[in-house]
């Protein structure tokens, strides 16, 4: 006689195969992903762009045609971020020569605080930390010229990837929903409407998702900027500048942009600012987390907290900086497939045979 299978065992074995199989198929695409990390890059940046000037080329073309139209928004957009660039090379260019000053006297100060209690430390340690320094970059000059040559390979893939994101967004602004009816025609009859009902979702979470981080990260740029300002730390519209980009990693980007800020801040103005700016962080973590995440992101992103830092740190781990950045969009847009595809099953499941 075979032995009896407890029951709990056998539905726990039939979970478990299948979720190892999903495992391997979602372990294949992000390899494939890796491997040709660039394209998929420059699409994701492509439907960006889509997802914040789709709305505007809609409004432009109901007084120009169509083509016309994306052209016109796209160039808007182009001398939009350039003229921030400019912005902030001016400003730098502006301030580099006071900038240098104000550190090599901010450097100073910090010495002579950390001589005074309660470090009391003694003025031959710092001398010793200056000479391991400089010794450190003439021993490993070569080194760095070799890290510098190859990012410079890597500004190769950057532009790349904003070439093709360019390119995809001016088709998909122009004919997006034109693609994907071309594309959902191309599947079988039975399976073309679970496929528009996810596609639908997806794209309204992925707009959702992208407009709200913008509306976000601006709004920490503009507060950063101005306390920055008012507290005559030198670099604030570049370190706002930075405070935007570093906003596209929720929980983490805006710690470590207000961080970097307190750097600044201490070299140039001393501790007292510095310690004002770490304040900042406080600040604008309780603003973003309990004031404008609810406010702007709830109804496009209905995700845990905990969800969105264990998808940001598997994101980094996975792919870097790149894998934060779309770690919480992917997570929310596939849960709001599945959302959406559970809904629409739900009336067919209920109704009477």
């Amino acid at each position: 006689m075979e032995p009896q299978v407890p029951p709990f065992l056998r539905t726990a074995a039939a979970h478990a195969w299948r979720i190892l199989v999903v495992g391997a198929a979602v372990y294949c695409v992000f390899a494939v992903l890796g491997r040709f990390h660039e394209i998929g890059v420059g699409l994701f940046l492509g439907l960006v762009v889509t997802a914040l000037l789709r709305p505007v080329a809609d409004l432009v073309a109901r007084v120009l045609p169509r083509g016309l139209a994306v052209a016109v928004t796209l160039l808007a957009g182009i001398a939009v971020v350039l003229g921030v660039l400019a912005l902030v090379g001016e400003a730098v260019a502006g301030e580099s020569t006071t900038l240098v000053r104000e550190f090599r006297d901010g450097v100073d100060r910090i010495e002579r605080w950390l001589e005074r209690p309660p470090f009391r430390l003694h003025p031959d340690v710092l001398s010793d930390l200056h000479s391991r320094v400089a010794q450190f970059l003439s021993s490993h000059r070569s080194a760095l010229l070799s890290k510098a040559v190859s990012g410079a390979g890597e500004a190769v893939h950057v532009v790349a990837a904003l070439a093709l994101g360019l390119f995809a967004s001016i088709f998909f602004i122009h004919s997006g929903d034109r693609q994907w009816a071309w594309y959902c025609d191309q599947l079988p009859q039975r399976a073309r409407s679970n496929w528009n009902i996810a596609g639908r979702a997806a794209w309204r979470t992925f707009t959702g998702y992208t407009h709200g981080i913008v509306l976000v990260a601006a709004t920490n740029a503009v507060l950063v900027g101005v306390a920055l300002y008012f507290l005559g730390v030198p670099l604030a519209v570049p370190l706002a500048l930075l405070e935007f980009v570093a906003a596209f990693v929720p929980l983490i980007g805006s710690p470590v942009a207000l961080a970097v800020a307190a750097v600044v801040a201490l070299a140039a103005k001393g501790p007292l600012t510095a310690a004002i700016v770490i304040a900042l962080i406080v600040v604008i973590g309780q603003i973003e987390g309990h004031l404008l995440h609810p406010l702007v992101m709830s109804w496009a992103v209905r995700l845990h907290p905990l969800v969105v830092a264990i998808s940001v740190i598997a994101g980094a781990v996975a792919a870097g900086v790149v894998g934060a950045v779309v770690a919480v969009p992917l997570v929310a847009v596939a849960w709001s497939v599945y959302t959406a595809l559970r809904e629409a099953r739900r009336p067919a499941a209920t109704a009477p045979a």
